[in-house]
């Protein structure tokens, strides 16, 4: 599902206060990790994610990767924060509507 730019804008005004709930740390992205995203991703879709990663190489790396495990799409990132929207399909929480 591809995000049009008014609804990322939508998910990032949304997104602005959020707290980041999954912290990526030394370890990178563990099999542990993947899961616990997956559940909060499938429980409030619009999560922000923090990357303590070195470079910014490495920090694009493991958000391409976690995006690409959870099927989640990045919405934005800014330093070592992203903020990624997946739906659910079942609940949706998130409106799309701006």
């Amino acid at each position: 599902m591809a995000l049009t730019e008014r609804q990322k804008r939508h998910l990032r005004g949304l997104g602005h206060g959020l707290k980041p709930v999954v912290i990526i740390g030394g370890a990178g992205l563990t099999e542990a990790v993947l899961r616990e995203l997956a559940l909060s991703l499938d429980h409030h879709e619009l999560l922000k994610v923090r990357v303590n990663a070195g470079d910014r190489a490495d920090r694009e790396r493991m958000i391409g990767e976690l995006c690409t495990h959870t099927g989640a799409e990045l919405v934005q990132r800014v330093g070592h924060v992203a903020l990624i929207f997946k739906r659910n399909r079942e609940r949706p929480r998130v409106s799309l509507d701006g």
